[in-house]
C-alpha cells in the first residue's frame, strides 16, 4: 500500500522567504547605487561650479610653501659676512652659517660672480636647512643641516663638465678685440689676453693691420655640448711686424701660476701699459690746445679714443679711492696701487659692477666703460698715472720685470714649454 505525502503551502514557505529576501536585497542595492551615482554627479557638478572654483583658488593662493629657495651672485666688494647678514634669519643662525663658511678652506677667498643658494624651512625657527656656494662654474660646496646637533655637514660636488682645449688664430684686420670676437672667442678670454700683453704692448700704437695672434685656452661644455665656462689661457702668441711674443702658462710653485716668455721671464709688472683694448691714442701726455676750453695747457694724461661702452680695465691691483663725478673728468675712478703709484680713469659712461670707494680690484678687472661725460668732445678714456704724487707720462713708464726662472726651475719650464708646443702642433693639425 503506497502512502503519498500531501505537500501543503506551509512546506514551501522557506523557499518563498528566501526569494522575497533576495528580491528585496536587489531592490535596496539598486536604489543605493542609483543614489550614490546621483550624489557623485552632484559632487562633480559642484566642483565645476565657477564660484566654488574661485573660492578654492582664493584660499589656496595665500598658502605659502613650506620650503623656499633664494639665489645670490656675489659682487665686487661683497664679504661672506654682509651676504649672510642680509638673510632674514636670527642672529644665532647667521653666526652658525658664517662660522661654517669660514671653516671651509676651499672658500677662503670670496670671488666675484660666485653663486649662493639658500633653502628655507618656513615652519622652523632655525630656517636654513641647506645652502650651497659655487667655488667656480665647475665646483660647488653643499652644506646640509643636522638639526639634532645644530650644525652643517659639508659635501663637495664636482659638476660633470668636459674640458676642451681650444686653438684659435687669425690675422688682425681692425682691432685685436673685434678680430677675436669674429673668431667666436669669449670676451673674458680676450680681456685676459689683453691683460697679459698689456705690460709690454701698447695696443693703440704697437699693433698694425695684418699682425696676427694665436691662442690656446680651456673651454668647459656640459652634456649637451653647450659652453658653460672658459678657463685659463695655456699659450698665446702675438706676432707684431713678424716678431713673435710668445707666452706660456707655468706653475712655478704649488698653486702659483704665471706667464713666461720663451726665455723664462715673467711678463707681469706693477701696471699695464694700456688699460683698454680696441682704442687708438688720440692725445698724448704734454702741452696741447684744450679742445673745449680753447687755450693751451699741460695735458697730464693720455687719451684713448674708443667706441662708447668699450671696457676699461684696472691697470694694476689696488684699492678704489674714488668712483664718482670728477667735474671736467666726468665719471671717473681713482685707484691706489701701492705707496708709489696711483691711476685715474676719466670720462666713463658708467662704472663696472660693484666699483665703489673702498673696494679692492685686481689687475685687468673691468672698472668702467668708455663714455664722454664731463668736458669731452667724444667718447674716449683719459688715463693718468701718478708716481709719488706727481702725474707722469704713462707711455714712458719703465717698470721692473717680474720673476726670471733659473736653475732647476728653468729646466722644468723648458720641459713644460716643449709639451705646450707639441700640444699646439696637434691642435693645429686637427683644425
Amino acid at each position: 500500500m503506497r502512502f503519498f505525502k500531501i505537500i501543503t503551502l506551509k512546506d514551501y514557505s522557506v523557499f518563498f522567504w528566501i526569494i522575497l529576501i533576495s528580491i528585496s536585497g536587489i531592490l535596496v542595492f539598486s536604489i543605493y547605487s542609483q543614489n550614490k551615482q546621483e550624489q557623485t554627479n552632484r559632487f562633480i557638478g559642484s566642483l565645476e561650479n565657477i564660484y566654488l572654483k574661485k573660492t578654492i583658488q582664493e584660499i589656496t593662493k595665500n598658502l605659502d610653501p613650506r620650503f623656499t629657495s633664494i639665489e645670490y651672485v656675489s659682487k665686487s666688494g661683497d664679504t661672506y659676512e654682509n651676504i649672510v647678514n642680509n638673510l632674514n634669519i636670527n642672529i644665532n643662525e647667521k653666526k652658525l652659517i658664517l662660522d661654517t663658511i669660514l671653516k671651509e678652506k676651499s672658500l677662503k677667498i670670496l670671488r666675484v660672480n660666485q653663486k649662493f643658494t639658500f633653502k628655507f624651512d618656513n615652519l622652523s625657527n632655525e630656517k636654513i636647512v641647506k645652502f650651497g656656494i659655487e667655488t667656480d662654474k665647475k665646483n660647488e660646496v653643499i652644506f646640509n643641516k643636522i638639526k639634532s646637533e645644530n650644525k652643517f655637514v659639508t659635501k663637495k660636488i664636482k659638476k660633470n663638465f668636459k674640458k676642451n682645449l681650444v686653438y684659435k688664430e687669425t690675422i688682425i684686420t681692425s682691432s685685436l678685440y673685434s678680430s677675436a670676437i669674429n673668431l667666436g672667442i669669449k670676451p673674458n678670454v680676450i680681456l685676459e689676453f689683453a691683460r697679459l700683453y698689456g705690460f709690454q704692448v701698447d695696443f693703440q700704437r704697437d699693433i698694425w693691420k695684418n699682425d696676427s695672434f694665436q691662442i690656446i685656452y680651456e673651454e668647459f661644455v656640459n652634456e649637451n655640448n653647450k659652453i658653460v665656462d672658459t678657463g685659463e689661457i695655456i699659450f698665446a702668441n702675438l706676432n707684431l711686424q713678424d716678431s713673435d711674443l710668445q707666452l706660456y702658462k707655468y706653475e712655478y710653485e704649488k698653486n702659483k701660476v704665471d706667464y713666461f716668455d720663451e726665455n723664462g721671464k715673467s711678463v707681469r709688472k706693477t701696471l699695464m701699459k694700456t688699460p683698454i683694448n680696441g682704442a687708438r691714442l688720440s692725445s698724448s701726455f704734454g702741452k696741447r690746445k684744450h679742445p673745449i676750453l680753447g687755450y693751451t695747457k699741460m695735458h697730464l694724461g693720455t687719451d684713448f679714443a674708443a667706441p662708447k661702452g668699450t671696457p676699461i680695465m684696472a691697470s694694476g691691483d689696488g684699492k678704489v679711492l674714488k668712483a664718482g663725478w670728477c667735474g671736467g673728468g666726468g665719471n671717473c675712478v681713482k685707484i691706489k696701487h701701492n705707496s708709489t703709484y696711483q691711476t685715474v680713469y676719466a670720462h666713463m659712461s658708467k662704472f663696472g659692477r660693484g666699483i665703489k670707494r673702498g673696494v679692492k680690484v685686481k689687475q685687468g678687472q673691468i672698472i668702467g666703460y668708455v663714455g664722454s661725460t664731463g668736458l669731452s668732445t667724444g667718447p674716449h678714456l683719459h688715463y693718468e698715472v701718478i708716481e709719488n704724487g706727481k702725474k707722469i707720462n704713462s707711455q714712458k713708464l719703465k717698470l721692473p720685470s717680474g720673476k726670471i726662472l733659473k736653475g732647476e726651475e728653468r729646466k722644468k719650464f723648458e720641459v713644460d714649454k716643449i709639451k705646450i708646443d707639441v700640444l699646439k702642433s696637434n691642435l693645429i693639425a686637427k683644425n
